[in-house]
């Protein structure tokens, strides 16, 4: 299997399924004397790890990371970073029904078309489990990031068709951890509470949206043509699972607006020339532009209903399936802190290219 690995100078490879041994990963490009926070990484997997809520799976993972290598005495050594977090509340069995089935919307009909054979438990490696592993190494870019200024924040925007009125400026991203449904706005966090409530209640499921938002980024990140920094990063959201939408900036608002509505026009802000407004994201030709960089990421509903489906199993005779096991009624809260860090790991690889494009 091909595409495990991310990023060009800073390279995160991943290993691991969802009811394997454990997940893990190998961060490749990590500079040399970096200190390195243990607790914030814990805590970064902490915002991701499953049972936080009755609304998401129960499955209880503590995931406590293990480092192997890569770090001493507090600092990168610049080698190799190593990494695993066990897995130890696995429930193989509730995945049984499903050896010779496809599930609606899952992986499972396309791994059997392209290898031949699967993983059926808990989905293998097409788990959202693995982001365990991208979370880890996003902890670590967030360090990274630290020395350049640059800061990631993202919050749920909508949950079905609730969602945030106005935008970002709006909003203190404070306040996003204080909200069970990371939704950093009180009113709206208490009609997505509802929603999901009557979904849950019903079986089914639902999606939303997560924004991002990147700050202090100087300008001149990202290569032209095919690395486009907006580029990378629509690469990196769409790798999510669930995901099914990307756009920065002013992003599919923009195809029923003028140019001459959506330019940002150059103004003086004493001696840095900046921009009146920012529909472009942050980014024009592919480089940052020094502005802040904001974008949103559309999440499906979770394809596992706790209600009855028709599909077919592998011999091709038609079925009733019925979700068992333990199932998220949204994925959209926990997918926050993944949504950062693939945002982190592709700022701090640019930040990197940026060190060597030019004397």
């Amino acid at each position: 299997m091909a595409g495990n690995i991310f990023g060009k100078i800073l390279r995160l490879t991943s290993f691991g399924e969802s009811h394997g041994k454990a997940i893990g990963g190998v961060i490749d490009g990590y500079p040399a004397g970096v200190e390195v926070d243990f607790d914030f990484i814990q805590k970064e997997l902490d915002r991701r790890r499953p049972g936080q809520s009755k609304w998401v799976t129960p499955r209880q993972e503590a995931d406590r990371i293990e480092v192997l290598s890569g770090i001493f005495d507090g600092k990168s050594t610049g080698t190799p970073i190593g990494f695993v977090v066990w897995n130890k509340d696995h429930h193989s069995a509730d995945y049984a029904h499903v050896k010779e089935t496809y599930r609606p919307s899952h992986a499972d009909f396309t791994y059997d078309r392209k290898y031949g054979f699967r993983d059926y438990r808990g989905g293998g490696r097409s788990s959202a489990r693995e982001t365990v592993a991208r979370v880890a190494a996003g902890a670590f870019a967030k360090l990274l990031l630290r020395h350049a200024g640059i800061s990631v924040a993202a919050y749920v925007h909508s949950i079905g068709e609730v969602q945030v009125p106005g935008d970002y400026h709006s909003l203190d991203l404070g306040e996003t951890e204080n909200s069970p449904l990371r939704c950093p706005d009180q009113k709206t966090t208490e009609k997505m509470m509802a929603l999901v409530e009557k979904t849950a209640a019903s079986g089914d499921t639902l999606g939303g949206t997560i924004v991002c938002v990147v700050q202090n980024v100087p300008a001149g990140l990202g290569e032209p043509v095919f690395d486009k920094l907006h580029a990378d990063l629509g690469k990196a959201m769409l790798s999510i699972n669930a995901v099914k939408g990307f756009e920065i900036g002013s992003g599919f608002a923009a195809s029923v607006m003028y140019g001459s509505e959506h330019n940002d026009l150059f103004v003086k802000d004493g001696d840095k020339l900046t921009t009146a407004t920012n529909r472009s994201g942050g980014v024009q030709g592919g480089i940052s532009n020094g502005n802040e960089i904001y974008f949103k990421v559309a999440f499906k509903p979770i394809a596992t209903l706790m209600k009855a489906q028709p599909s077919y199993d592998a011999a091709g005779n038609k079925i009733i399936l019925e979700g068992k096991g333990r199932h998220d009624v949204t994925v959209v809260p926990r997918a926050v802190p993944i949504v950062e860090a693939m945002a982190a790991l592709v700022l701090a690889d640019h930040w990197l290219l940026s060190r060597v494009s030019r004397l």
